[in-house]
């Protein structure tokens, strides 16, 4: 639960909407911060974290510089959250951008094994749901309708967690509301990077992997729908039956041919360049990135508009070939269910 709360009013500055800053927190009674708090952070579901980045020096990313003085002392809380909806405020550069509230709070972190983490949280309302307020007089009742926010999704958030400063801290964050604009809370407003951490290295590599098996070995080899279909299910059981990636081991178990393993080193390392990141080639697998991808590991051989083969096994029972009525797969099974 957060112990300081703020909100102002961010409205789009193309529409010549104003920014409604507050100069105090708000008091509440513990009731309401439950209710926020479980509002607030439900919403965060993901292992995926970000870090602040700039193009320049890190302290010039606004919304870091800001959450990094009110680490140091909370007595920044009012003002920096200001600075926060400033920032918020110059950004809007789309009239679609809906305005709304913003809020900022901090949760002081509890104790554990590894230390004390605080928190700030940044979160933005812009949806409004209509309601109706039910009012008694004498011996009748009054309906009203009236607009509110509504309690079962934020729209935009994020947390800062208060470890990492020197690379960005470690940031979660959601935008479940994008209003044709993709860019604006993540890369004008926060302007983060996925952070390289297990989470990362997991999805970037199956990622790639998928990719180099879908598109770049059949360019390269001669290789059947089948024999790709063997590559991904072998990829996403040796994920899902190991605690630890390792690129070489990773190679010879799936991979295998030694002509194959270059050219998908080689495709990784274009990749990395392509895309400025760098890929861990030995990393803890994490669990929930494999989860994640495993659903675009679906082997499915697609045959003309009549037939698909889903494949899960041995790439052995299949075969495939020729005659005079056309192509054809051969499928071998035990048993019938």
């Amino acid at each position: 639960m957060f112990t300081d709360i703020i909100v102002h009013r961010v409205g789009n500055k193309v529409r010549q909407e104003n920014l409604h800053l507050s100069h105090d927190t708000l008091q509440l009674e513990d009731e309401m911060k439950e209710l926020l708090s479980d509002f607030f952070l439900k919403a965060f579901k993901s292992e995926e974290q970000f870090q602040f980045y700039s193009d320049s020096y890190l302290v010039n990313n606004p919304v870091y510089h800001a959450v990094s003085e009110i680490f140091d002392d909370k007595k920044n809380f009012t003002e920096e959250s200001k600075a926060i909806a400033k920032h918020l405020y110059e950004v809007a550069e789309n009239p679609r951008i809906q305005s709304g509230e913003m809020f900022v709070c901090y949760f002081e972190g509890e104790e554990t094994d590894e230390g004390k983490i605080d928190k700030i949280g940044i979160f933005k309302t812009e949806n409004k749901l209509p309601f109706l307020k039910i009012k008694g007089e004498d011996e009748s009742f009054v309906l009203q309708q009236d607009w509110g926010i509504g309690l079962s999704k934020l729209d935009k958030g994020c947390i800062i967690y208060n470890h990492s400063r020197e690379t960005g801290y470690a940031v979660s964050v959601i935008d479940q509301n994008k209003n044709g604009d993709e860019y604006y809370w993540f890369e004008d407003f926060l302007k983060v990077q996925p952070r390289s951490d297990d989470y990362f290295h997991t999805g970037e590599t199956l990622s790639v992997y998928k990719d180099f098996i879908t598109k770049q070995l059949p360019q390269e080899f001669e290789v059947s729908k089948a024999d790709q279909a063997d590559f991904l299910n072998k990829s996403i059981t040796f994920f899902k039956e190991k605690e630890q990636f390792d690129l070489q081991e990773f190679s010879k178990e799936v991979l295998q041919d030694e002509n194959v393993i270059e050219s998908f080193v080689n495709y990784k390392t274009d990749y990395e360049q392509d895309m400025q990141v760098s890929i861990a080639e030995e990393f803890p697998i994490n669990a929930t990135a494999v989860k994640k991808n495993s659903r675009y590991f679906k082997s499915v051989i697609k045959l003309d508009k009549n037939f698909h083969i889903y494949v899960h096994g041995d790439r052995q029972k299949i075969e495939t070939g020729q005659d005079e009525k056309g192509k054809y797969y051969r499928l071998y099974f035990e048993e019938e269910k």
